[in-house]
């Protein structure tokens, strides 16, 4: 009898342990997940030989070091390219810098378009690239030689912006067991346009290039791992992907006081009273380059005065080429414009433009459409398959930059009737400068007087508009590297048939 009690009581205990250690489990589940999740993945092996890595991002990387909590500097980056760039890693690279440089005033947008390969991606770049006047970009396309360093070539011949690229990850290796001779072809080809095709336009363009293919790949070896461990599908990254492309990059983004810069003189500061000075009632800087801004004078206490800006002469305004137009809107399903370029024939204001589909068919193949301007008004209508210049010529859309059929045979989500695709119209100038409110004295408030001029002489004139003082501190000139994008892009062919069949299509 006692026995059987005590192997009573004993079962009890075994059914209130085994109760504890469920209720345990259930809560420790989710804490043993998080703690698996913020855990790092081992970080790559020490890469030989980067003694040269962020050489050619200098300037960028010295703005950021040199940012201090009563001198914040304002560098601006942008990254570009299709759906690897619009990927996480991203956001790693951006908190890194954050945390390395906590002072630095950093502007930062991510404008990557999924799909869009070179071919593709230069027409949008039109209104998200070189608007944007980057301090530095970071870039990732596939596809298109030709195309890719026309992009290249017009961020060096419109701005003055230093560019970072990146070459392509492994999405596979060849085992040596009867491999498919396309997956072989297809993986050598990748090699070459890593190794041998980037650094040769990185080298002529004076561009940074991190080489991720070879530290990649030893990584995949260092931790046995297979290509497809680190993706989410065939060629996208998932979290150890994003954590790895991260790592690689900001081995590049490092600061070298030391290292050897060629002289360029990119980017000069004016310093108001030093190096150029009012006189006769106006200040006037004759300067060569594309871009102009004015940095406000933060000690200022009395009161500023307007001043009214010339630029050879004449007001900013009466420049054609100071007006941009923004990317037009998404279509439905996908985030993809539905206008991929908007251009002109005549001189642009400021105002918001649309276009509204009044006839289409299920697939977007065929559609009617009219196009209004918020100033100009009804501008004209137009059907997908011609080109159409609007009434005013301030409205070119040519049938292959439309993209809602594209957009319909990803998403099957039809385009109705009514749907509407908006864009803007937005100066790069200023007529009249006008000195800004001064929030935060550790900032720096520049204002662009003037950009995307032609990368030539010109003469600046400010001149107050009323007795007093305009409070400029200093005059910043933007000059690109290169004047002639049509010879650059000529003189530099490297292997690109064989990289365009290997890359067009992928995304």
């Amino acid at each position: 009898m006692a026995k059987h009690q005590r192997n009573s009581r004993k079962s009890k205990i075994y059914r209130y342990l085994w109760l504890l250690f469920l209720c345990l489990s259930f809560l420790l589940v989710p804490l043993i997940k998080k703690i698996a999740l913020d855990t790092p993945f081992p970080p790559p092996a020490p890469i030989e030989n980067n003694a040269t890595f962020g050489a050619r991002i200098q300037r960028t990387m010295g703005l950021l070091a040199a940012s201090t909590p009563t001198d914040r500097r304002q560098v601006r980056i942008l990254f570009y390219g299709q759906s690897i760039t619009a990927q996480d890693w991203w956001k790693d690279v951006v908190k890194d810098l954050r945390q390395r440089f906590p002072n630095a005033d950093l502007i930062v947008e991510n404008r990557a378009i999924g799909g869009f390969a070179a071919p593709i991606l230069i027409r949008p770049s039109e209104h998200d690239l070189y608007p944007f006047y980057p301090d530095l970009l970071i870039f990732h396309v596939y596809g298109g030689g030709e195309d890719y360093e026309a992009i290249i070539a017009n961020v060096r011949s419109r701005t003055a912006s230093e560019i970072l690229l990146h070459s392509d990850h492994i999405d596979w290796m060849p085992t040596g067991n009867s491999d498919d001779p396309n997956s072989v072809s297809r993986y050598e080809v990748h090699n070459t346009h890593s190794t041998k095709w980037l650094p040769e336009l990185a080298d002529k363009y004076g561009c940074e290039i991190a080489e991720i293919r070879e530290p990649w790949m030893r990584y995949l070896k260092d931790n046995r791992l297979q290509p497809k461990q680190l993706l989410s599908d065939e060629i996208h990254l998932n979290d150890w992907g994003n954590f790895l492309l991260a790592a690689l990059i900001k081995l590049h983004l490092r600061y070298k006081p030391n290292s050897f810069q060629p002289p360029q003189d990119l980017v000069k500061t004016y310093t108001v009273g030093r190096d150029v000075k009012w006189q006769d009632g106006k200040l006037v800087l004759e300067f060569e380059g594309n871009r102009i801004d004015a940095i406000a004078d933060k000690t200022f206490n009395g009161k500023a005065m307007s001043a009214r800006i010339a630029i050879d002469g004449k007001k900013p305004s009466e420049f054609p080429e100071l007006y941009s137009i923004t990317r037009p809107s998404a279509s439905l399903g996908v985030p993809w414009p539905a206008i991929l370029q908007v251009s002109s024939q005549k001189p642009l204001i400021v105002e918001d433009w649309k276009a509204v589909i009044t006839e289409i068919n299920s697939d977007a193949s065929k559609f009617k459409f009219d196009v209004v301007g918020s100033k100009t008004g009804y501008d004209g209508s137009g059907t997908n398959d011609k080109l159409f210049v609007s009434n005013s010529g301030r409205v070119v859309i040519e049938p292959r930059n439309w993209w809602l059929k594209n957009s319909y045979e990803y998403s099957k989500k039809p385009t109705p009737k009514g749907f509407e695709v908006s864009w803007q119209v937005r100066p790069m100038f200023v007529d009249s400068y006008v000195p800004p409110q001064i929030a935060d004295s550790s900032r720096e408030y520049s204002t662009t007087l003037a950009q995307n001029l032609s990368n030539s002489k010109h003469t600046l004139e400010i001149v107050p508009e009323t007795d007093g003082k305009v409070p400029i501190e200093a005059i910043r000139v933007y000059r690109p590297p290169f004047s002639n994008l049509k010879s650059q892009v000529e003189s530099f062919k490297p292997e690109r048939s064989n990289v365009d069949r290997a890359f067009l299509g992928i995304s």
